[in-house]
């Protein structure tokens, strides 16, 4: 039984996600995206270097939580379903994108 939601047997891999979820991840991103022009204004108006270093700390720890309720999601579903259909190449997926996240 494979995920309903996950098509990882397409050429590109896809998920439908839950309404909820959705707009979620779409609202962290406009917000993430929002901090990024942000920094973006600070430079070309010549603002102090900390004060753009304090908000550059700010964009990376909203993307990083961003990538933490994602991964938590994708293990919840994909991961979770997949291995209950004996699909263990799921786990060494899993692993090699966690270590590209740690770099």
């Amino acid at each position: 039984m494979s995920c309903p939601k996950c098509d990882a047997n397409a050429s590109v891999k896809t998920k439908v996600r839950e309404e909820k979820e959705y707009k979620d991840l779409i609202n962290r991103l406009k917000r993430i995206e929002g901090q990024i022009r942000g920094i973006e204004g600070m430079v070309e108006n010549n603002s102090y270097c900390t004060d753009i270093l304090t908000q550059v700390a700010a964009a990376n720890k909203a993307l990083n939580s961003f990538a933490k309720v994602l991964l938590s999601n994708h293990i919840k579903t994909c991961v979770t379903n997949d291995i209950r259909a004996g699909k263990d190449e799921t786990v060494d997926e899993l692993l090699d994108v966690l270590q590209k996240m740690m770099r």
